[in-house]
C-alpha cells in the first residue's frame, strides 16, 4: 500500500544579503516555467512592516507583480509583531497555498520565526509589563548575572552580549516562575508533521557576505532610506517597537536628531548589519538540522539558476 507523503514546502534560509530573495525568485520562476504556481512566503521580521520597504530590502513592486508574495509589507509599524503572530499567519498562507495546488516557498533569515513555524510555539504566558520594563532597563551584563541563579542552563548557553535572548530568558522566568526551556518542552502547533520540507541553507563565504552587506546599505541610501526614516520618526512611535529597532532606523534617526553625521550613521548601520549577519550565520548553522543541504558558494546568476533547478526537481519529484 502506498503511503501518501505530506505536501512539499520549500525553505530557503540564510543570513541577510546572502542571496535568499534572488534564489526564491529564481525558484518561483522555474516552477512557473514548469506549469506550477508558486507563492513566496516572507520569513524576515523587518519585511512584514509597510513603513520600511527600503531598509528591510523588501521585494520590489515589480517582483511582487511577477511572483505572488505573502506576509510582505502587510503590517503597520505601530504593531509589535512577534514570532507566534507571524507563524500563525505563515501557517495559514502555506496551508491555503498547498490546498490550492500552489508550491509555497518560505524564505528568510529570522531564525526564531522559522523555528516557531516548523517546531511550534511554547505556551509561554504573557510577560508582566513591569517585569519586562525592569529587565529591558538592565545593562546586558547585569541581566546575564541575574539570569545565572534563575536559569543556569540558559545562562551557560547564552553569552552576556546576546542581549535579546538573555532578556527573553530572564523575563520569562521572572514573570512565570518557570524557565524558557521548561516551556519550550511543551511546544505545540508546528508544521513539521504537516509538510515535507525541501530546505536549502545559504552559508556563503563571510568576506563576500560582509562586502554584500556594505554595498546593500549604500544602495538603500541611494534609494531613499533617509527619507523613509524621517517619515517613520514623524509618526512619534514607541522607539521599542520592532520596526523602530530595525537595522538602519536607529542609526539614521541619530543622524536626523543631530547626534551623528550622515557618514557616521551610515558606517554604524553597516557595522550593525555585519554584526546581525554574523549572528544569523552562527544561529542558522548551529540550530538548523545538520543534514539540511547547504550552499557555501558566493551566489551569482549562474549558480542561483543551477540551485533553483535542483530545488525544483526535488519539489516536483514524488
Amino acid at each position: 500500500m502506498n503511503v501518501m507523503r505530506p505536501p512539499k514546502l520549500a525553505l530557503i534560509a540564510g543570513p541577510t544579503a546572502s542571496g535568499k530573495s534572488a534564489l526564491a525568485m529564481a525558484l518561483a520562476k522555474s516552477l512557473i516555467a514548469a506549469d506550477r504556481q508558486a507563492l513566496i512566503v516572507n520569513a524576515d521580521a523587518s519585511q512584514v512592516y509597510a513603513d520600511i520597504p527600503i531598509l528591510s530590502a523588501a521585494p520590489s513592486a515589480a517582483e511582487r507583480a511577477e511572483v505572488p508574495h505573502a506576509l510582505v509589507g502587510h503590517v503597520d509599524a505601530g504593531v509589535n509583531v512577534n514570532a507566534a503572530m507571524w507563524a500563525a499567519q505563515a501557517r495559514d498562507a502555506i496551508m491555503t497555498a498547498l490546498a490550492e495546488g500552489v508550491v509555497p516557498i518560505l524564505v528568510g533569515g529570522t531564525g526564531m520565526y522559522i523555528k516557531t513555524l516548523i517546531d511550534g510555539i511554547a505556551p509561554v504566558p504573557a510577560i508582566d509589563p513591569d517585569v519586562r520594563a525592569m529587565v529591558r532597563a538592565l545593562p546586558p551584563a547585569e541581566a546575564h548575572v541575574r539570569l545565572v541563579p534563575l536559569d543556569p542552563a540558559a545562562a551557560a548557553k547564552l553569552p552576556p552580549g546576546d542581549r535579546t535572548r538573555v532578556q527573553r530568558a530572564l523575563e520569562v522566568v521572572l514573570s512565570s516562575g518557570r524557565t524558557l526551556g521548561e516551556w519550550q518542552r511543551e511546544t505545540t502547533g508546528g508544521l513539521r508533521e504537516a509538510v515535507t520540507l525541501v530546505p536549502m541553507l545559504l552559508l556563503p563565504p563571510r568576506d563576500w557576505l560582509k562586502a554584500r552587506c556594505d554595498r546593500r546599505l549604500d544602495v538603500m541610501m541611494a534609494a531613499g532610506a533617509l527619507a523613509e526614516v524621517r517619515a517613520l520618526l514623524a509618526r512619534g512611535l514607541n522607539p521599542d517597537l520592532p520596526a523602530m529597532r530595525a537595522i538602519g532606523v536607529p542609526e539614521l534617526a541619530a543622524h536626523l536628531s543631530g547626534e551623528w553625521s550622515l557618514d557616521q550613521a551610515v558606517e554604524r548601520a553597516k557595522i550593525a548589519t555585519r554584526q546581525y549577519a554574523k549572528r544569523q550565520y552562527t544561529w542558522l548553522r548551529g540550530q538548523l538540522p545538520e543534514d539540511w543541504p547547504r550552499e557555501e558558494r558566493a551566489l551569482n546568476d549562474e549558480n542561483i539558476n543551477e540551485i533553483a533547478i535542483k530545488l525544483r526537481q526535488r519539489l516536483l519529484t514524488d
